[in-house]
């Protein structure tokens, strides 16, 4: 009996270590579709031939964090204001600069910055880890002058998600979506169609469900040409977003706004910005 006994707490423990590397597998594989960090940047923004900092801050939990700061045209009408930059999940700011350019050609000052365990930035990038982030960007700005109402966060694909969140916890005068989605389990089970990704996923990034409580002025942008992100993502984001909002369609693939259609691009940010400067907050 007593043999029994032990065999059977045997077969436990194994059936418990096999659960366990089942579901560290599990994580792993999930973590490694979401996050494509390169840590090596192979330009500066020294690139676009105009004033700009090498800015190093931490975040919250001490994580040293690198970002890019470009300042405003000279005499530029907007030199109050300020936009977020929070990219997307592959690379790092190097591969941002036409990004930046883009958003600089508004007379906005742009603050670009990497996640944890991209770029120069230390760390490993998780959900939470990204949030802490994209508040450390926040107050590295506010530290450096300007009102919270004039920070717009603008969340690049996966940067949809964490400025989404950062409207959450922050003040800001503004949010971005661009080329986003409305949470990664729906992305998850697009791409995954047979897995149960909605019940099994642990990092969520989920913005429709945080749009209904933001209550600034919400832009989304996406291009029905879009093959990794649809635009219905786009259209049920928009739908869920408090007034005031603009939907503007971009041209091009999810990554290839700039080349498809920069000037349209830059259309719909001064439509919204515009919207925004009729705003008295």
């Amino acid at each position: 009996m007593g043999y029994w006994t032990r065999e059977r707490k045997r077969k436990w423990i194994r059936g418990l270590v096999l659960l366990l590397l089942l579901y560290a597998m599990l994580r792993w594989f999930e973590h490694s579709q979401v996050y494509f960090p390169d840590k090596q940047v192979s330009v500066s923004g020294a690139s676009l031939a105009r004033p700009w900092e090498d800015v190093y801050f931490k975040a919250s939990d001490g994580t040293r964090l690198n970002g890019w700061f470009f300042t405003a045209n000279i005499n530029s009408p907007r030199a109050h204001r300020v936009i977020l930059l929070l990219h997307g999940n592959a690379g790092n700011l190097g591969h941002r600069l036409d990004h930046c350019a883009a958003l600089l050609a508004t007379g906005v000052n742009v603050f670009a910055i990497d996640y944890r365990g991209y770029g120069r930035s230390e760390g490993r990038p998780g959900e939470e880890g990204t949030y802490r982030d994209a508040q450390a960007g926040h107050q590295w700005l506010s530290q450096k002058g300007f009102a919270a109402t004039n920070i717009i966060a603008l969340g690049e694909s996966l940067g949809g998600g964490v400025a989404s969140e950062l409207a959450m916890r922050e003040t800001i005068g503004g949010l971005i979506l661009q080329s986003s989605f409305t949470s990664l389990p729906d992305i998850g089970a697009e791409v995954f169609p047979w897995l149960p990704v909605r019940l099994i996923a642990s990092i969520k990034y989920d913005t429709r469900a945080k749009l209904a409580r933001i209550k600034v002025p919400v832009l989304v942008m996406h291009s029905r040409a879009d093959t990794l992100i649809g635009f219905h993502h786009a259209e049920k984001n928009f739908a869920s977003a408090n007034e005031p909002k603009l939907l503007w369609e971009l041209q091009g693939d999810h990554n290839s706004t700039f080349e498809a259609g920069r000037a349209e691009y830059i259309e719909g940010l001064e439509k919204f910005l515009k919207l925004i400067e009729a705003i008295k907050f």
